[in-house]
């Protein structure tokens, strides 16, 4: 088993666990993870020339919200102009 399939397995245990502090501790990794995702998939489409317009509506957002929250991060690492 890989490492992030052990710690894949681990967070799935700990989102189910009946203690407080170990469930909210996996959701703050679960938002963690998904901010991750994101920034992964939003970079991967503006890569593959995808418009804000498209990424905002697969990701059920406005493009302001959207085009807010990556450009700068992105244009900070040179990928947008």
């Amino acid at each position: 088993m890989s490492t992030e399939e052990s710690s894949a397995t681990k967070l799935a245990g700990q989102v189910t666990n009946k203690d407080p502090a170990v469930g909210l501790r996996a959701v703050v990794a679960l938002r963690r993870l998904l901010e991750e995702l994101e920034r992964l998939h939003v970079d991967n489409a503006r890569d593959q020339g995808w418009t804000w317009q498209n990424i905002a509506a697969a990701l059920h957002v406005s493009r302001q919200s959207v085009h807010e929250k990556h450009a700068t991060r992105r244009k900070a690492a040179g990928k947008e102009d």
